[in-house]
């Protein structure tokens, strides 16, 4: 397995690896509050800056302190610079804006205001609200594009992170901010499935000098599997004693692959909005916990269906969220059939408890 550094200093506390990060896109974690995700062993947060300086605004956001404040979340931060969201929005449909080597102008379905948002803005905005780590605007793809939209991705990708950490360093200056509190600042490593493209944006960015990396790029291939090889490669591109983050990957089985590929940091949405919509995760029933991770040890429990409305079981017998400590399926299928919000909170809970149960025993080594 690939060795490399177990854990993260910052500004709001110490990360240890590997760790998975729910996204908290506008400040918040859907369903849930700040004491919820501390109850559940989350260690930190995913928020967004393309999304926040729409919503609220950056002007809401620094008013109410900060996110931090403002969310009430007092363990660490990282923020996306927004590069993925630009991808999501103006890729896949051009009339929503437009790229350049400038940066990105954007105006979302509805919305009578354009935004625009550069690799300067985007660390500006990240630093504003008080983030523990930073990430330089990128330029996002997908794994089936042309060589050619790559090989622009990684140019525009290299030269929106020099100009980021430019800013960042300026800024970091005029702030004069004690060491201890001056955060993190990451870049992306783009390159689509090209391996020499993505040697290049590697080499690129270590050679700026970051004190982390991630993996850039939709991570699945057009059958929805993990892209191992490449992520693979990546990984072998950056030195062990700098952390990569696993961008926007967050399945539980692609957070053991990760893991054992040498990724130290996941984020999705995936558990709480599966959760929502009705799947829970859990555990298979071995032994003992050493075999808790091998054969077909995911499972998935389908809360709308009718073979649960007697159920007095828990979801899963040995895990301690608060649906399994106090609540029984049948009782969850009952009020997901009222579509009532205390499912929304205790099934997001009981996934998310499962993903830090999830990296709590890859990191004791169990396997």
């Amino acid at each position: 397995m690939f060795s490399y550094s177990s854990s993260l200093a910052l500004i709001h506390g110490t990360l240890d690896f590997p760790v998975f990060l729910p996204d908290a896109t506008f400040g918040q974690v859907r369903a849930v509050d700040s004491a919820d995700l501390a109850g559940v062993g989350i260690q930190a947060v995913v928020m967004n800056i393309f999304h926040l300086m729409q919503r609220p605004g950056s002007s809401t956001v620094q008013a109410l302190g900060g996110l931090h404040r403002m969310s009430a979340w007092q363990r660490p931060i990282i923020t996306d610079s927004g590069g993925f969201q630009a991808y999501s929005l103006i890729r896949q449909n051009p009339r929503f804006g437009r790229m350049n080597e400038h940066g990105i102008t954007y105006q979302p379905d509805g919305s009578p205001r354009k935004y625009q948002l550069t690799p300067e803005k985007s660390v500006q905005l990240q630093l504003a609200y008080g983030t523990d780590v930073a990430i330089c605007l990128d330029d996002c793809t997908h794994v089936d594009a042309p060589r050619s939209e790559q090989e622009i991705s990684v140019e525009r990708t290299i030269s929106w992170a020099k100009r980021g950490r430019a800013e960042f360093e300026r800024i970091i200056l005029q702030k004069k901010l004690a060491a201890d509190k001056i955060p993190l600042l990451f870049a992306v490593i783009q390159g689509g499935g090209e391996f020499d493209l993505r040697k290049r944006c590697a080499e690129s960015l270590l050679e700026m000098g970051f004190d982390g990396y991630g993996f850039g790029g939709w991570p699945l291939d057009s059958q929805g599997a993990l892209l191992t090889e490449i992520l693979e490669y990546t990984r072998s591109l950056v030195p062990p004693e700098f952390p990569l983050h696993a961008l926007g990957i967050g399945h539980p089985q692609n957070v053991l692959t990760g893991y054992h590929l040498g990724y130290g940091l996941f984020d999705c949405a995936m558990p709480t909005r599966d959760a929502r919509h009705g799947r829970l995760y859990s555990f298979g029933s071995p032994q003992s916990d050493r075999d808790r991770l091998k054969g077909d040890w995911l499972r998935y429990l389908y809360i709308n269906d009718e073979r649960h409305i007697k159920s007095s079981r828990p979801v899963e017998e040995d895990c301690d969220c608060p649906i399994c400590r106090h609540y029984s399926i049948g009782y969850l299928h009952h009020i997901f059939k009222l579509n009532d919000s205390l499912y929304l909170r205790l099934a997001s809970l009981h996934n998310l408890r499962f993903m830090t149960r999830l990296t709590d025993l890859l990191r004791q080594s169990i396997l």
